[in-house]
C-alpha cells in the first residue's frame, strides 16, 4: 500500500504539469491572448502613460517574454525551490527555500494567495453545510426505498427525487429568490450576500433584553416542536393524517395572509389544500425517521415564527443567526439536487446487493435483517457513493458558479469565472493548480476507502 501511495503521488507532478500547461496554452493562444496590451484595453490614457503602464506589466509579469518562457517562469514562482531573479528579471541565483509565490492578480492588482485567502473560506462554509445533509438525506431515503422496493414509499421518493433533479438550479434560485426574498411576496430572508451590514457591529449570538424572552422562546419552541414530533409518531395512521393534513391547510392559510396587500380568496383556497396535502402525505408516509424529522423541523419553525411575532421587538438575531438566515436559501440551491441524484445512486446500490448470495446466506443463518442490510448490505454498497465522495475534496473549494453569482456570494467559484473572463493569468493558474492537486488527492482518497470498503480490493 505504501509503495502504491508513493506511486501516486509521484504521478501527481506529470499530472499537474499537463494540466496547467494545457490551461496556459488555451489562454494565450485565445484571440488577443494575453499581453500589457490587453490589461490596459478600455483605459482613457494618454499614450505616454499607456506605454508606461505597458511597460510595468511587462516587467511585473514578463508578458513581453516568448509564451514557454512566460510558462516556466510561472512555474518556477509556484515551486517551492527554483531559480531567483533580481530586479531586472535576471537569474540571480537557485534556491531550495526560496518559498511558493502564486504571483499578483491582473485584475485587483493583490497577490492571488490574499484573494484565495478570502474567498476559501466563503467556500468552504456553503460546502461543509451543504454536504453533510445530501449525504444524510440521500443514505437514508436511497436505504429506505430499497429495503420497500415497490411500496408506495419507493414509488414516492423516486417521483420526488426525479422531480427535484430536473429542476435547474438556476431556476430554483431565480424562484428563491422571487418569492421568498421579494418584498412583493414573502420577505422573509435577504436577497444577497452573506451578512447584512448592520451584523458587524451586532454581539455573536442572539440577544434578548430580559431572561423572560429567553424563557418565553424556549417553552415555545420546546412545546411545538414536541407536540410536532408528538403528531408525527401517533400509531393510527388515518388519525395521524387528518391531523396533519389540518395543521398544513392552517400553515397554507397563514402563508397567504402574511402576503402584503392580497384580499382575495383563491390563494387561501389553493395553499390550504396544498398544505393540507403535502402534510397528508408526510403523514401516510411509512419512514418514521424522516417523517419524524419533516414534521419536527416544521414544529421548530412555527415555533420560531409565533415567538417572534409574540415577542416585544427587543430581540437582536447576532451575527450567527445572521449568517444563518442568509444562509438559507443558497444552502437549498447547493443540496436539493444532490441528494436527489445520490439518493437514486444509494437505492440502486442497495438493491443489487439485497439479493446477492451472501445475503441469502446471512439470513439463512438466522442473521437479523437489519444486521444484514447494515453490516453486509451497506457495506458492500459504498463503492459508487465512494466514487461520487472522491469529486468532493475538490468541490469543497471549487465552489458553485450558479448559486454564488445568483446570491452574490464572493467564493470560489465565482472568482474562477471572473479570473476567465478578464483573462487573469495568474489567477487562472493558481486556482487551476488547487483544483487539480484536490482533484488527483480525492481519486487517491476514494481508492484507498475502496481497500477499507471491500477486502477485496487490494494494491500490493
Amino acid at each position: 500500500m505504501g509503495t502504491y501511495i508513493l506511486r501516486r503521488l509521484l504521478l501527481m507532478v506529470p499530472t499537474l504539469l499537463g494540466i496547467t500547461l494545457v490551461v496556459f496554452i488555451v489562454m494565450a493562444s485565445s484571440p488577443g491572448g494575453i499581453s500589457a496590451q490587453s490589461l490596459v484595453e478600455g483605459q482613457n490614457l494618454d499614450p505616454e502613460a499607456k506605454k508606461e503602464i505597458e511597460a510595468y506589466y511587462n516587467r511585473l509579469y514578463g508578458l513581453d517574454d516568448p509564451a514557454p518562457l512566460q510558462y516556466l517562469r510561472w512555474l518556477n514562482n509556484v515551486s517551492p525551490f527554483g531559480f531567483q531573479f533580481d530586479d531586472n528579471n535576471d537569474i540571480s541565483g537557485f534556491s531550495f527555500t526560496k518559498g511558493s509565490n502564486l504571483g499578483q492578480s491582473f485584475r485587483y492588482g493583490r497577490p492571488v494567495k490574499e484573494l484565495l485567502k478570502e474567498r476559501i473560506p466563503i467556500t468552504l462554509l456553503l460546502n461543509t453545510i451543504s454536504i453533510p445533509i445530501i449525504y444524510i438525506l440521500a443514505i437514508s431515503i436511497g436505504v429506505h426505498a430499497a429495503t420497500k422496493r415497490g411500496g408506495a414509499f419507493d414509488v414516492g421518493s423516486g417521483i420526488v427525487m426525479l422531480t427535484l433533479w430536473s429542476v435547474p438550479t438556476m431556476l430554483t434560485g431565480v424562484l428563491l429568490i422571487g418569492f421568498f426574498a421579494n418584498i412583493q411576496y414573502w420577505h422573509w430572508f435577504p436577497t444577497a450576500g452573506l451578512s447584512s451590514p448592520e451584523s458587524a457591529e451586532m454581539p455573536f449570538m442572539p440577544h434578548w433584553q430580559s431572561w423572560t424572552d429567553v424563557l418565553q422562546l424556549f417553552f415555545i419552541l420546546s412545546g411545538t416542536t414536541v407536540l410536532a414530533i408528538g403528531l408525527s409518531r401517533m400509531r393510527i395512521r388515518r388519525l395521524r393524517m387528518a391531523v396533519l393534513s389540518t395543521l398544513g391547510a392552517g400553515l397554507g392559510y397563514h402563508m397567504v395572509s402574511a402576503l402584503p396587500g392580497y384580499s382575495g380568496h383563491t390563494a387561501y383556497i389553493l395553499f390550504a389544500a396544498i398544505g393540507a396535502g403535502t402534510l397528508s402525505l408526510v403523514a401516510a408516509m411509512d419512514f418514521p425517521a424522516l417523517r419524524t424529522a419533516i414534521v419536527g423541523v416544521i414544529g421548530f419553525v412555527s415555533g420560531l415564527v409565533i415567538a417572534f411575532t409574540i415577542g416585544d421587538g427587543s430581540f437582536v438575531r447576532g451575527f450567527l443567526l445572521d449568517r444563518v438566515w442568509h444562509l438559507a436559501l443558497p444552502i437549498i440551491c447547493l443540496s436539493y439536487g444532490g441528494f436527489a441524484a445520490l439518493s437514486k445512486l444509494t437505492r440502486t446500490a442497495v438493491l443489487e446487493n439485497l439479493q446477492a448470495d451472501y445475503a441469502r446466506t446471512a439470513r439463512a443463518k438466522g442473521v437479523p435483517e437489519n444486521r444484514v442490510l447494515w453490516r453486509h448490505v451497506f457495506r458492500n454498497s459504498l463503492l459508487p457513493l465512494i466514487t461520487v465522495a472522491s469529486s468532493l475534496l475538490p468541490g469543497l473549494l471549487a465552489g458553485s458558479i450558479i448559486v454564488e453569482s445568483i446570491f452574490s456570494i464572493e467564493g470560489m467559484g465565482k472568482l474562477a469565472v471572473e479570473a476567465v473572463q478578464t483573462r487573469d493569468r495568474e489567477l487562472v493558474l493558481s486556482i487551476t493548480l488547487i483544483s487539480g492537486i484536490l482533484t488527483l488527492l480525492g481519486y487517491l482518497i476514494a481508492d484507498l476507502f475502496y481497500a477499507i470498503a471491500d477486502p477485496r480490493v487490494s494494491y500490493e
